[in-house]
């Protein structure tokens, strides 16, 4: 891991603004810093001689006046971030400006393959700052230090990956669907929302909750493991681990419809996808089954509204997000509840990669600028 020079504390806030802004003149980095222009420019001055920072040109004002803009150095480097997904590996590298710089596609058993092929794209100058990892999975700390998923639900897999990883780079996990609650957030479905839901209902089931624009995560870092809610809860019938989630999931949702499917149906759907495209056709077997799964999907919002109140629930997954589902998620909740907007995700599959990369760039922004302060 490249060494990151020690900055001053005006220059470690002016790094962050550019970051965030991509390019920026003297006097709006002063703007968006509440830094003086003299100390804007003694902070430039500082970047560019570190390589964080670089003259991209000039911009004129209504008066006629020049400004020069600037930019990140190529010595602030590039982040990873990494969706270990229930069926795919996706792979996004960014600059610490949020520039897409490399991706990479590939099945889940190959994802060491996969990050070798995101590495090998990134800017050969460009150091790696950071890398977050998305895992479907609680995540805790390890006693030698760092971060493991905390079950056996996805270390093997992480333990797979890793291996591809580049030493000495702080490596991140987060749950894949707190990243994707933080892709809805900032550009998807929830955006200029502060309080959310996001519900996602797949092969598993999860929720990413947001309350004043963070992600609550808890004390153990397993809020909205949905999957642990007691299910069965009825007479004679004993609650078992991670029973909801089997009776939502994917699975079961086909195992329902080839129980309700007869001959004259024609041949039963195999796949989710092939369920909701009979459905959305007009087929009846499969729009009674969905109808279904949307009523199955409306209680557990409606648990989440008598916990949560969020305002808003987003429906991702790779059935939750379907149109189809709203409906009857939204008569169901309503009857059950009280009155809370419900929408399907608008990020779709690349949801969690990008919350992940979002979270990749905060934490490499953050590697530059934590030793703020040292020469002052």
């Amino acid at each position: 891991m490249v060494k990151t020079p020690r900055l001053t504390e005006s220059a470690s806030a002016v790094f962050a603004v550019l970051a965030g802004a991509g390019t920026a003149t003297r006097p709006q980095l002063a703007s968006l810093a509440g830094l003086s222009k003299p100390t804007v420019s003694s902070a430039v001055v500082e970047l560019e001689s570190a390589r964080l920072a670089a003259h991209s040109g000039t911009s004129s004002s209504g008066t006629g006046r020049t400004a020069a803009v600037y930019r990140l150095g190529p010595a602030a480097g590039a982040v990873l971030a990494v969706d270990l997904g229930p069926a795919r590996t996706r792979v996004r590298g960014c600059g610490l400006d949020g520039t897409l710089l490399a991706e990479a596609t590939g099945a889940r058993e190959a994802a060491a393959d996969v990050v070798r092929e995101a590495l090998d794209t990134l800017p050969a100058d460009a150091p790696l700052r950071a890398i977050v990892v998305a895992v479907g999975d609680v995540t805790a700390p390890r006693k030698e230090g760092g971060m493991r998923p905390a079950t056996a639900k996805a270390g093997p897999l992480f333990d797979a990956m890793a291996v591809a990883l580049p030493p000495g780079v702080p490596v991140h996990l987060e749950n894949n669907v707190n990243c994707a609650a933080l892709a809805e957030l900032h550009q998807g479905a929830a955006r200029g929302r502060h309080t959310f839901g996001y519900l996602r209902i797949g092969v598993g089931i999860g929720l990413g909750i947001v309350v004043g624009g963070r992600v609550l995560r808890g004390a153990n870092g397993a809020a909205g493991e949905l999957a642990r809610l007691p299910y069965p809860w009825d007479d004679g019938r004993e609650p078992r681990q991670e029973a909801l989630e089997e009776y939502i999931g994917a699975r079961s949702l086909l195992r329902r419809a080839a129980a309700a499917w007869r001959d004259a149906d024609g041949p039963c759907p195999r796949t989710a996808d092939q369920l909701f495209a009979l459905a959305g056709g007009g087929h009846a077997a499969a729009r009674a089954v969905v109808a279904r799964h949307a009523s199955d999907v409306g209680r557990l919002a409606a648990a989440v509204t008598a916990v949560l109140d969020p305002g808003l629930i987003v429906l991702g997954g790779s059935t939750g997000a379907d149109p189809q589902l709203l409906p009857g998620v939204r008569a169901e909740l309503g009857r059950l509840s009280w009155p809370t907007e419900v929408v399907s995700s608008t990020v779709g599959d690349l949801g969690t990669v990008v919350g992940a990369a979002r979270l990749a760039v905060s934490r490499g922004v953050q590697t530059v600028t934590e030793a703020a302060g040292a020469k002052d």
